[in-house]
């Protein structure tokens, strides 16, 4: 089973609008084909698909997603508007993968670059990690994790330690995908006697400098996405490799 992740798309209604470092609908148009070629199984969109809060510009998304030949799922981050969203297309928030299942986190605080769960999207999680054992990866935008720069790891998810906590009693869980950082990042987690592999995805637009102090664009980084394989067997249970990929 194959998953791909995409993010940070950063779309204007103004396909030709740039960014500080490219144009986006032409960023995204790339990722997308790059994608197409990896034959996913699932696709999913974590965040953050539009700059300027136009229903225009989640009709562009949608109308390129759904060129991609298997399906796919989407989900708000803090630039986003979810009623231009779900006016799109729905949102859900767990998908089935037959031996695994994916849950899909909305980590969005209105009007705030910050993140953030709170206790009855905390409770909802625990509710569905109880009543399913399957492996289990999760999708938000918000990073449950300092990724090393200053000024993105203040405005990561804030209530991660309240997270942790609710994961701790939960050993199906296997992987984290987060956006919002636009730079690829990988961490095993350790959380008591297991480990969760965390990782972070390029950005389908500008990428941001590693280990920086404050705000600054990587120009030397391309966009990319995500590639994760799952497997399972009885023997051996719920297995996965990941990897990053950039467009030329």
């Amino acid at each position: 089973m194959r998953v791909v992740q995409i993010t940070d798309a950063h779309l204007y209604a103004d396909t030709e609008a740039r960014s500080r470092a490219g144009v986006p609908w032409r960023q995204f148009q790339q990722v997308l084909s790059a994608v197409v070629a990896e034959k996913p199984d699932v696709v999913l969109l974590t965040g953050d698909i539009s700059q300027d809060d136009s229903a225009a510009s989640y009709a562009l998304a949608v109308q390129a997603m759904e060129q991609l030949p298997c399906p796919w799922y989407w989900l708000p981050g803090n630039h986003d508007q979810p009623e231009l969203m779900a006016a799109e297309r729905g949102m859900v928030d767990q998908v089935d993968l037959g031996a695994w299942r994916i849950l899909l986190l909305n980590t969005q605080v209105a009007g705030q670059p910050y993140g953030e769960l709170g206790s009855e999207r905390l409770t909802k999680l625990a509710e569905q990690l109880e009543q399913d054992e399957r492996p289990t990866l999760i999708a938000m935008h918000h990073p449950p994790v300092n990724v090393g720069a200053v000024w993105m790891d203040a405005i990561g998810l804030q209530d991660r330690d309240a997270f942790w906590q609710r994961l701790s009693r939960y050993p199906q869980v296997k992987i984290i995908l987060f956006g919002h950082v636009h730079q690829a990042y990988a961490e095993h987690y350790p959380l008591g006697e297991m480990t969760i592999d965390v990782f972070g995805c390029p950005a389908m637009a500008d990428q941001f400098l590693p280990g920086a102090e404050q705000f600054a664009i990587d120009e030397a980084s391309r966009p990319g996405y995500r590639v994760i394989d799952l497997h399972w067997s009885e023997s051996l249970g719920g297995e996965w490799q990941s990897w990053v990929e950039r467009i030329d």
